[in-house]
């Protein structure tokens, strides 16, 4: 029954964004796990990082072993819409975005991250981040083996570290 996903779903496009819905809540799920196994208290510098680190290496990993999701993820650009602002929406944000943005405000409240350098950071730190899962995914690095690939990310989330201070 070819149809049958149109009994739930309006057309294909509410279709679709329910299924990037649920791809990119995979990856928040992803994100948070990985960033909840990071020991240290909330603003200390050495926790702070790597929580940042965890949020990268999630991602990659994600985009490494869910292909189909990762693409299925960002299928709709306004799931992702722009904010000029520092991402304050007033309450815990699980998604992809709004992690980055908790871990960057902490690298703040550590003493990391230059409070003047905040705003706006993290759209290229995801560029980074997301062009080398695109690179090593479906990309011109795509046949790079798995070793070398995992040195390339690494070299990736070191380079987002020391940009920061």
């Amino acid at each position: 029954m070819p149809n049958a996903a149109y009994r739930h779903f309006a057309d294909r496009d509410e279709l679709l964004a329910a299924v990037c819905a649920a791809a990119m809540g995979e990856l928040g799920d992803r994100m948070a796990a990985d960033v909840a196994r990071v020991p240290g208290e909330h603003g200390d510098p050495i926790a702070a990082r790597h929580r940042l680190g965890a949020i990268g290496a999630a991602y990659l990993h994600f985009a490494h072993d869910e292909p189909g999701l990762f693409a299925t993820a960002f299928a709709l650009p306004q799931q992702h819409a722009y904010s000029a602002t520092d991402g304050d929406t007033g309450g815990l944000d699980r998604s992809p975005l709004g992690q980055l943005r908790t871990a960057l405000d902490e690298l703040v409240d550590a003493g990391v991250l230059d409070l003047r350098r905040r705003n706006g950071i993290e759209y290229p730190i995801w560029s980074a981040v997301h062009g080398m899962a695109v690179l090593t995914g479906k990309g011109p690095l795509r046949d790079v083996p798995g070793s070398d690939r995992h040195r390339l990310e690494e070299l990736t989330l070191t380079f987002i570290s020391d940009c920061l201070t």
